[in-house]
């Protein structure tokens, strides 16, 4: 879908990008949300347009990203059908696809960015959604859908600095610079970097975090480029794991107290992150893409939290450990695109490899009380609660002291990945596309555990298929239907161990039928619709037969809607809606899987230097755990809005409120009793503009 701006005001609060353009060149503010990837190196490896691929996928771009206020992840996945926002234990980025949680199956122009953490977007020309199991492209995992961040490179024949000053009502606030300068006829540089101080409406909460992201091209010739880039990543901020539960939801007197210890619930990452990729035109019909990533990350998390919760005592029993983890992550994968015809048949076929070589070290301390003599120890509810820096006052009234010495395991994990996968796009007809494709996957892991002095290996060798019919009565509408396949191995998604009987278990397999549409209805408009069906299957222990084992399958179906547009040159809008249905072998509904979510984002361009935007999502209840007496996270809408002023042809004043009508809400959860409280009303003021 292609959307030409047609006045400057639009620009304007679309892209604070566009103060460096010529402001008589409205061909250049046109943005190509067309393909997957503004250059066309994106996550689905080929040049495909979106109405042509035959899977439900969401695009946000930085303009979107920045006209909306949006500072996290969590934020875009509020307004995107068919996934929602998991707690993450306070740590990292986590995502439900399609009732699927998932830490790691989070990408970086197309390579994987599995480490735990929250991932910032200050360096980001858009954020892709493909939802439904895809190892073709993504090898293991991406069991219910995928998120690929595509980073911003450097430009040649531009120059420009653009930067984004706001703060908001909690008091804490953030600076970006994007910066780009032509070095030569061929080549470019462009620096991207970031601060932000954090706050918010809890009690306790502090951090901040630096992103400084240099990238430089070279036009080495005119079939080749090169892109080298370095991100430099740190983060520190409090870990808040949230809320008891207590009737079957959470505990709304408790909305203003942290349960955990204000100096000892934090997280740290430091992280060096290095990437290169070459593209080459072999001739017209012949293209390669060559990559290697190379990651190297430290980090502490370390936190107490509440385990139990006795409402007649008015007590909770805090829980607690600190966990290290340093990665390397080595990725080296290439493809090749070709474009051919036999038989008056068209084909567009990828050939493609990866290496992975992953080394990953990881260890658990619990703490130890003197009191109990062991991790857990009970204390009334007040606020704040009794226990700081490792020392408090139990409910028995006795001094209580704790320290981290509980050795939980210490794992040194070596991986090697090797992957082969091809693809045929054929155009059989004007009107029909079939794409068949698959993959090989070779996972080698070994773990040495250096607590029981052991070390265990495992190799899994697994072929994923995917095969899709695309059918185009004309060219701007698209009836598809797909099938997909991807698996998980049994160390899991942080392959941390392969304890007990996962060294001789067979993956989690995981499949994805869906039927969809799709319609431009003109080149400022188009609906999507996506009916689907995801099944897992995985072993377990027989109970009848501990030698045995038994399949164990939960099945999720349902239906996404997507609208989005230009209703008018001046009004914009974007509406989904999802609807989810899942549950496990024994019948039993699956844990943060609502029935219903729905969102809206609406802007109106009033003059030529003032507008505004209002929308609203909605989440329907879901349940914290997949148990038949599970708490359930209550449904909730929250309603946003936004509006802007134009000081000058390079300076905004943007406003954007969160929580407009300051509701009390719940939207994840971790466990039983860490739910995440959502945030009051507040503000953010932006002033975005460029020299």
């Amino acid at each position: 879908m292609k959307f030409r701006l047609t006045s400057i005001a639009t620009a304007i609060i679309l892209s604070p990008a566009a103060f460096a353009a010529d402001m008589e060149d409205i061909e250049r503010l046109t943005v190509e949300g067309k393909y997957l990837s503004v250059n066309q190196s994106n996550s689905i490896k080929s040049p495909t347009p979106i109405i042509d691929v035959p899977q439900s996928l969401s695009i946000m771009t930085a303009e979107e990203i920045t006209a909306r206020g949006i500072t996290s992840v969590g934020q875009i996945i509020d307004y995107t059908p068919g996934v929602n926002t998991s707690q993450g234990e306070g740590h990292r980025d986590s995502v439900v696809f399609r009732g699927v949680r998932s830490t790691a199956d989070f990408y970086l122009d197309g390579n994987r960015d599995d480490v735990q953490y929250y991932r910032a977007l200050y360096n980001v020309e858009q954020v892709e959604i493909l939802r439904g199991p895809n190892a073709l492209l993504f090898g293991r995992g991406g069991t219910g859908g995928i998120l690929n961040r595509v980073s911003k490179k450097a430009k040649t024949g531009e120059k420009f600095v653009n930067y984004n000053v706001s703060a908001n009502t909690f008091g804490a606030y953030n600076l970006q610079l994007d910066t780009n300068v032509d070095t030569g006829d061929k080549s470019a540089l462009r620096i991207n970097a970031m601060y932000e101080s954090l706050d918010n409406h809890r009690d306790f909460f502090y951090g901040d975090r630096y992103g400084f992201n240099p990238t430089a091209r070279f036009e080495v010739s005119d079939d080749t480029t090169v892109d080298v880039s370095y991100e430099y990543i740190d983060h520190e901020r409090f870990i808040d794991r949230g809320v008891p539960t207590a009737n079957g939801e959470p505990v709304e007197a408790f909305e203003e107290i942290v349960f955990g210890d204000p100096d000892n619930n934090y997280q740290t990452l430091g992280a060096d992150v290095f990437r290169a990729n070459v593209q080459h035109t072999f001739s017209d019909n012949l293209k390669g893409n060559f990559n290697a990533f190379y990651g190297d990350y430290d980090k502490v998390y370390s936190n107490f939290y509440a385990a139990g919760y006795d409402a007649d005592a008015e007590v909770v029993t805090l829980d607690g450990y600190v966990d290290t983890t340093q990665r390397e992550n080595l990725i080296l994968s290439s493809n090749l695109v070709g474009e051919f015809a036999t038989g008056g048949i068209e084909h567009t076929v990828i050939f493609g490899g990866e290496v992975i070589n992953t080394k990953s070290n990881q260890d658990r301390y619990n703490p130890e009380f003197n009191t109990t003599g062991g991790d857990r120890e009970v204390f009334d509810i007040s606020r704040t609660l009794s226990f700081r820096g490792l020392t408090g006052t139990n409910a028995a009234g006795e001094t209580v002291t704790a320290a981290f010495t509980d050795i939980n395991d210490d794992t040194h994990v070596d991986l090697d990945v090797y992957s082969f996968y091809a693809q045929d796009e054929i155009a059989l007809s004007e009107n029909f596309d079939l794409v068949l494709g698959a993959r090989f996957d070779s996972f080698d892991i070994e773990v040495f555990n250096a607590v029981a002095l052991e070390t265990r290996s495992r190799k899994d060798e697994e072929v994923s298929p995917r095969a899709g019919l695309v059918y185009k009565p004309q060219e701007n509408i698209s009836i598809y239907a797909s099938y997909s396949e991807s698996f998980l191995p049994r160390s899991g998604e942080q392959y941390a161990n392969i304890n007990g009987d996962a060294d001789a278990l067979d993956p989690d397999t995981f499949t994805n039928q869906e039927i969809g549409i799709k319609w431009d209805f003109n080149d400022s408009m188009s609906f999507t619709a996506a009916i689907f069906e995801n099944e897992q299957t995985s072993l377990d222990n027989d109970p009848n037969d501990p030698e045995s084992f038994v399949e164990v399958d939960s099945d999720v179906s349902g239906f996404e809607l997507q609208l989005q547009g230009y209703i008018t040159d001046k009004w914009y809008v974007t509406a989904n809606y999802s609807n989810l249905d899942g549950e496990n072998a024994s019948g039993v509904e699956l844990r943060e899987l609502p029935e219903n979510t729905m969102s809206v984002w609406t802007t109106y361009e009033v003059n030529e230097v003032f507008g505004f935007g209002i929308g609203a999502t909605y989440q329907d209840e879901s349940k914290v755990s997949t148990s038949a007496t599970s708490p359930v996270l209550p449904s909730y809408t929250r309603v946003d809005a936004s509006a802007y002023y134009t000081l000058s042809d390079k300076t905004r004043l943007q406003l954007n409120v969160e929580n407009l009508t300051d509701t009390l809400y719940f939207p994840n959860a971790h466990s039983t009793h860490q739910v995440t409280v959502g945030a009051p009303i507040n503000a953010r003021l932006s002033l975005i503009g460029s020299f």
